[in-house]
């Protein structure tokens, strides 16, 4: 396993940004079942850990897309994330609204982001990358070329990584599901028992639990 990942695992599951319940699942918005929750807004609150996160978002940037000039966060999770990461890279930083506002501007993005600059488009959490997508092709209808996207944690689904290829999206994280589950087992936060209820849930999340 990658010692970086399972290091950012631990530190998501130590301030409880990170939360596995299999006996007791949680209830998604989609009305998914499911036994895990992430809630990576909490890393702003550690500043530890936040200043963690904020320079591993930075490395995978500078090694993978070293020509950005600009930062684009998902609202609303990752705009505190992405503006960190602008922050040391010294970059613009704008984000990116679900729709365009209904009063004002009507602004979907955030920002000045003049057409073709190059941006790398952070995000907090991946789960079917449908958010996160249409983030992308907002920032494409602008004009802007998206150069990639960097997130904190991926639930590795299927249906996800389907989506990124499709739209031509690059995706690096500094975790993801398979990791946060090695490292919650390797400490006593869950039993064997538990490890298999989990990797049950990823196969087949949309019928887990029913």
């Amino acid at each position: 396993m990658d010692n970086q990942k399972k290091e950012m695992a631990a530190k998501l599951l130590k301030i409880k940004a990170i939360k596995l319940q299999p006996q007791e699942p949680f209830t998604w918005a989609s009305g998914w079942k499911s036994p895990i929750y992430c809630d990576n807004r909490k890393v702003n609150s550690y500043p530890e850990v936040r200043t963690y996160v904020k320079l591993r978002l930075a490395q995978l940037v500078l090694k993978n897309f070293a020509e950005a000039e600009a930062v684009a966060g998902v609202a609303t999770g990752a705009i505190s994330q992405g503006a960190l990461v602008a922050d040391v890279l010294g970059l613009p930083f704008a984000y990116v609204r679900p729709k365009p506002k209904d009063h004002g501007m009507g602004n979907q993005i955030e920002g000045e982001l003049a057409a073709g600059t190059k941006v790398v488009v952070v995000e907090d959490l991946i789960s079917t990358g449908g958010s996160s997508l249409k983030a992308v092709e907002a920032l494409r209808q602008a004009g802007v070329e998206v150069q990639g996207m960097v997130a904190s944690h991926t639930y590795g689904f299927a249906v996800a990584e389907e989506a990124f290829k499709e739209a031509g999206v690059t995706l690096y994280t500094l975790t993801d599901y398979e990791h946060v589950i090695s490292e919650a087992a390797e400490t006593g936060y869950v039993t064997e028992a538990d490890l298999e209820l989990l990797r049950e849930w990823r196969k087949n999340p949309a019928e887990w639990g029913k």
